[in-house]
């Protein structure tokens, strides 16, 4: 494949507003990208293959909770820099932004907010490390959308919790070594359990002939009379508030995470665009072509102009669910939309494996979907201003 050639489009200027510490932190991601991601992921994505060689690389650079204090291994970073981390490694591709989302802000952050100072102890480091990989278990066969109807569940049986039932589509858990699984107890209240690889009854079975993330572990969580000691249970919110404080995090990720999937699939488009020759000229050089091209720049701007103030309002702590929804869903269709269009501009070529647009394209079809959907997620913003909710 050929080198990574990337350059990142800021038209407003917007690394003005970053830090220093900032653009360290976005820039050696980068670098990481280019190095050790671009080379391998299309073969992986081609082959289906999750390269779990760059999970010491991840966590090398920060990516697994890098806003999780330093005294539990984290780097402490504020939400800027995570989201910054989240945008590079979408550049690169979104399963693998997708392990490093799901590590920090679905299993790390619900240990870090909702557990206790003994099960921050024990999982934080390693988790931080990547030396432990994890998996978050909210969906389920019969529940996307409403989570609240799930039908896992657990008994108190003493000295220990007996838990039933199944979980689907869960980036890592075929290789996660421990999942945050939440299941309603007997009188129908959701909480967080700690479930470990190894504890007899619990299966993982892998998701395969997926056109989507193919670079990236999908499977199942099976439970079958699976024992959870007492002291796994998350004891410090339950509800179904508890998952989905830990899906605004997972989505405000998204919201950066699909900017780089957009940046990616123009900076291909415009170098494509400038080398191509038809009729006598740059592509590049043809009106229609500009206009896709000053579209896509025009939207990228918009969405990094609303990120970065989402950023500022989430190190104020004064982000809202509802804010972070409309990010995550303008951001990922405007990168869905971004990638078909930069698609026509390669013409046939844009469907080979010699560029990165067509698995941008085929993933972002499952980022518009997943940690809310598309539709959802336009709900959510139409209660927000309504004050009616239309789910029910």
């Amino acid at each position: 494949m050929a080198a990574d050639q990337f350059q990142a489009p800021d038209y407003f200027l917007l690394d003005d507003l970053l830090t220093e510490e900032h653009k360290l932190v976005r820039d050696a991601c980068r670098e990481w990208v280019k190095r050790e991601v671009s080379p391998i992921i299309e073969d992986a994505a081609q082959d289906a293959k999750f390269p779990h060689q760059l999970l010491s690389g991840l966590a090398e650079i920060g990516a697994f909770g890098p806003y999780i204090p330093e005294e539990y291994g984290g780097a402490g970073l504020d939400q800027i820099s995570y989201g910054l981390i989240m945008q590079e490694i979408e550049r690169g591709d979104s399963g693998i932004r997708s392990t490093a989302s799901v590590q920090s802000s679905l299993v790390m952050y619900p240990i870090w907010k909702y557990g206790d100072e003994a099960q921050k102890n024990k999982y934080l480091p390693k988790l931080a490390s990547g030396e432990m990989i994890g998996c978050f278990g909210l969906t389920e066969p019969n529940h996307g959308s409403n989570p609240g109807g799930m039908e896992t569940k657990y008994k108190d049986m003493g000295d220990h919790y007996l838990l039933n039932g199944a979980k689907l589509w869960i980036s890592n858990s075929p290789f996660a070594d421990i999942a945050v699984v939440w299941a309603k107890n007997e009188e129908g209240r959701i909480h967080g359990l700690i479930v470990e690889r190894g504890m007899e009854g619990f299966s993982t079975p892998e998701t395969h002939h997926k056109w989507s993330l193919r670079a990236s572990a999908t499977g199942e969580l099976i439970f079958d009379n699976v024992k959870i000691p007492k002291e796994n249970l998350l004891p410090n919110k339950s509800g179904l508030g508890a998952p989905l404080g830990c899906l605004d995090s997972a989505r405000y990720g998204i919201a950066w995470g699909a900017i780089g999937a957009a940046m990616d699939c123009y900076d291909t488009a415009l170098r494509y665009a400038k080398e191509r020759i038809q009729f006598g000229k740059p592509i590049a050089g043809f009106q229609l072509q500009q206009k896709k091209l000053a579209e896509m720049i025009t939207e990228i701007t918009k969405a990094q102009l609303l990120t970065w103030r989402l950023g500022v309002l989430k190190n104020e702590n004064r982000a809202s669910s509802a804010q972070i929804s409309m990010a995550k869903r303008n951001n990922v269709e405007m990168a869905l939309n971004i990638a078909r269009e930069a698609r026509q501009i390669l013409g046939a070529m844009g469907i080979t494996g010699d560029f990165s647009i067509m698995r941008h394209m085929m993933n972002l079809e499952s980022v518009i979907t997943y940690e809310g959907t598309h539709d959802i997620h336009l709900l959510i913003t139409g209660m927000d201003i309504t004050g009616i909710p239309a789910f029910n």
